[in-house]
């Protein structure tokens, strides 16, 4: 017995010869489809077949035409959520540990003083820093401390480090709010996607229905033939 999958018919698309397996027929395709391959300029028969790369092509261009229906136009993020449906690949991804791998050591040094500037250790440990040398100034050295009060030496250590602590923390927090950015475009790409596939399963779904519900019909009116040839033959 010959093998199907070995049989080769041609697509109506591309019209080459190509093995069974790797070929749609053409009524299992849904009307949207249909309608986009028709206006092409190819011939369509629901008899016929159409391979499977004719028909993603066709399907990302169903997919396209929904986006630029809703939004109008397609940009650059848009058109790799279209390209990542095509090609099947997937979106999701950590983006926090792809952008902390790229990272400079001026970045990471910048990121480590932020998180150690806004602790409680820090906190701690410069209190403690303050209130030894008052003491030392006061008390300890009674007799020309070296930073006598008002403490004019203490104040200039104090905006020195503002001055420096200031622009490494606004550099760390430019970068967060690129990453936060990143993220967000992310989640967009996830979303659309999610929700484009939601469509074409929807539309998948209803062209079943309505497909399973023809055959059923058939077989329906199939029945009521056999039925009356049944009852005309006990009346005879």
């Amino acid at each position: 017995m010959k093998d199907s999958n070995k049989s080769k018919f041609v697509c109506q698309v591309c019209k080459k010869e190509i093995s069974l397996s790797e070929l749609m027929p053409g009524f299992s395709v849904r009307e949207s489809i249909v309608d986009l391959i028709k206006n092409s300029g190819c011939e369509w028969n629901p008899k016929g077949y159409i391979c499977i790369n004719d028909l993603n092509n066709f399907r990302n261009q169903f997919v396209q035409k929904i986006v630029q229906d809703d939004n109008g136009n397609i940009s650059s993020i848009e058109k790799e959520v279209l390209n990542s449906i095509a090609d099947k690949d997937i979106l999701s991804k950590n983006i926090s540990e792809e952008m902390e791998r790229n990272l400079s050591f001026g970045e990471r040094l910048a990121d480590g003083i932020a998180k150690f500037g806004g602790s409680w250790s820090f906190i701690s440990i410069f209190g403690i820093f303050l209130f030894f040398w008052m003491i030392i100034n006061i008390f300890l050295i009674t007799v020309h401390p070296f930073d006598p009060y008002p403490f004019i030496l203490l104040n200039l250590i104090l905006s020195c480090l503002a001055a420096i602590q200031a622009p490494i923390i606004m550099m760390s927090q430019n970068r967060q709010e690129d990453k936060d950015r990143q993220r967000a475009l992310h989640d967009y790409q996830v979303n659309l996607k999610a929700e484009l596939e939601i469509r074409l399963l929807n539309d998948k779904v209803d062209h079943l229905l309505l497909q399973q519900g023809q055959r059923m019909m058939e077989i329906q009116q199939i029945q009521i033939e056999l039925m009356e040839e049944i009852s005309n033959r006990m009346k005879k």
